[in-house]
C-alpha cells in the first residue's frame, strides 16, 4: 500500500466523522489515534514476527556452521537489535501519515524515532564488539593473555561518544562546527576541576569492578595506609589504621597506583603462614643406624622413617652399594627427616587448614643457612589469633631443631665476639 492510498483511507475516515456530527478538530483527532492505534499494533506484531524468523535463522544458521562467531552473535542479542529496524522503518512510515495534520507533533516524533534509532545502531556495535572480544579470546591462544577489554572499552567509548554527538544535534540542532566552538571553554572547565573528574571517574571505575569496599581491609604504602576503609567519598577514601589514626587517600589513586586489598584472604578459607627457619649448612649430614634408631623414638615420624628405611635398604641391597662411607647408595639426612617432621606437625595441628595449601619446601641456601620455609594456612584469620598460632608454631620447631642435631643461624652479637676475644 502505498503513501498516497492511505493518505486517502484516513481522509475519508476524517470526512466521514466530519459529515456524521463531529467537529473538525476531533475529527482530525480521531483519525489521529486510530492510525497511530493501528500502526503500533502492526509495528508490534511485526517487531515480534520479525524478532523471531532472525532469531530463527541466525540459530539455525549458527547450528550449521563450522565457526564460533556467529553463536556468540547470538549469545550477545545480535539478532535481537537488529529485527527491531524493520519496525522501526515502518513507524517512520506511519507517523507522516497519523500525524498529517500535527506538524509539530510530526517533527517531535520523527526526532523521537531518530535518536531510538542512534541508540539501536550503538548497541548493535557494542554487540558486535563484544562478540569480537569473545570470539578472539575463545578461539585464538595468541589473544588470550592480551587486554582486549581495554581496546573494546576505548571503541565502545568512540562509539557511545559519536551516538551522544548524533542525539544532542537531533535534540538542538547544534552541528560540528557549533560544538568545536566550545572546545576551549571546554578545556577550561577541564584544567579547572580535573581533580574533580578525575575523582568522579576514578568512583565509578572503582565501583563497577569493586576494587574496593567499605570494611575492606587495604595496605596502600605510598600515603602510609594499613587498615579498614570507613568511607568512600567522590575525590578521596577515609582508611582508618590499625594504630587508631586515619588516613585519606585521593580517589584516583586507587586505578592509578598498586595497592593491597586483604578482601581475598578474609573471604577465603585461612590467612596464609610464610616464614622460614635458617638452618646452619655444617649441620647438616647423613643419617647413621644408630641416628634412624633413635629417631624412631619421634612418634610424628616413625611410620615414615620405618618406611623410608626399607626402600633405601632394598635399593642399598640390589644395587650392593657400599655402605662402609655413609655417602654411597641411597641415605636419609637429619635435615630431610627434619622436613618431614615438620610437615607431619602441621597436618596434626588443628589450627591448620588442610583444605588449602601446605607445604614445607627447602629454599636455596644463602650466606645465612638454608632456609626451611613453612607455607600453610590458619584456620582463624582475626590477626591476633593468627599470630598466637604463627608464633605457637615456630616455638615448637625453634625447640625441635636440636632433636635432629641441627643448628639454626644467629649472626654473632656483641657478647659472642667479647667471648671470643677473652
Amino acid at each position: 500500500m502505498t503513501t498516497s492510498e492511505v493518505l486517502f483511507i484516513t481522509e475519508w475516515i476524517r470526512d466521514y466523522l466530519y459529515a456524521h456530527g463531529f467537529s473538525l478538530f476531533w475529527a482530525n483527532l480521531i483519525n489521529a489515534i486510530v492510525v497511530i492505534v493501528i500502526g503500533l499494533l502492526i509495528i508490534r506484531l511485526l517487531d515480534r514476527v520479525t524478532r523471531s524468523v532472525i532469531v530463527q535463522l541466525f540459530k539455525a544458521f549458527s547450528n550449521k556452521t563450522k565457526t564460533t562467531f556467529d553463536d556468540f552473535l547470538v549469545e550477545s542479542n545480535f539478532p535481537r537489535f537488529v529485527a527491531h529496524l524493520s519496525p522501526l522503518a515502518v513507524l517512520w512510515y506511519f507517523i507522516p501519515i497519523g500525524l498529517y495534520d500535527y506538524p509539530e507533533m510530526t517533527q517531535l516524533a520523527t526526532k523521537v524515532t531518530s535518536m531510538y534509532f542512534v541508540v539501536l545502531c550503538v548497541l548493535i556495535v557494542r554487540s558486535i564488539l563484544r562478540t569480537t572480544k569473545t570470539y578472539l579470546k575463545a578461539g585464538y591462544e595468541q589473544y588470550k593473555d592480551k587486554p582486549l577489554e581495554s581496546y573494546m572499552q576505548v571503541l565502545m567509548m568512540f562509539t557511545w561518544g559519536t551516538g551522544i554527538f548524533f542525539i544532542i544535534n537531533l535534540m538542538t540542532g547544534f552541528s560540528v562546527e557549533s560544538l568545536a566552538s566550545l572546545g576551549a571553554a571546554s578545556a577550561m572547565i577541564l584544567l579547572i576541576f580535573k581533580d574533580t573528574i578525575l575523582g568522579f571517574v576514578a568512583s565509578i571505575q572503582v565501583s563497577i569492578n569493586d576494587m574496593v569496599r567499605i570494611g575492606d581491609w587495604i595496605t596502600f604504602s605510598k600515603y602510609g595506609a594499613d587498615g579498614t576503609v570507613i568511607e568512600i567519598n567522590l575525590a578521596s577514601v577515609r582508611v582508618q589504621n590499625f594504630d587508631n589514626t586515619f588516613t585519606t587517600i585521593p580517589t584516583y589513586s586507587l586505578i592509578s597506583d598498586s595497592f593491597q586489598n586483604w578482601r581475598g584472604m578474609q573471604e577465603s578459607g585461612g590467612r596464609r603462614i610464610k616464614r622460614s627457619l635458617m638452618i646452619k649448612q655444617n649441620s647438616v649430614r647423613f643419617l647413621t643406624p644408630e641416628d634412624v634408631v633413635s629417631f624412631k623414638n619421634i612418634a610424628l615420624i616413625k611410620p615414615y622413617i620405618e618406611h623410608r628405611e626399607k626402600d633405601i635398604t632394598k635399593y642399598n641391597v640390589q644395587n650392593q652399594a657400599d655402605k662402609s662411607l655413609l655417602i654411597n647408595g641411597r641415605n636419609q639426612t637429619n635435615l630431610g627427616v627434619f622436613r618431614k617432621y615438620i610437615d607431619a606437625y602441621l597436618h596434626e595441628n588443628p589450627a591448620i587448614n588442610k583444605d588449602l595449601f601446605l607445604m614445607v619446601r627447602h629454599l636455596a641456601p644463602t650466606d645465612h643457612g638454608i632456609p626451611i620455609e613453612v607455607y600453610a594456612f590458619s584456620n582463624d584469620k582475626r590477626w591476633e589469633n593468627y599470630e598466637h598460632i604463627q608464633a605457637d608454631i615456630f616455638d615448637h620447631l625453634i625447640a625441635s631443631v636440636s632433636y635432629f642435631d641441627l643448628e639454626l643461624y644467629e649472626a654473632p652479637s656483641s657478647g659472642d665476639v667479647q667471648s671470643l676475644k677473652s
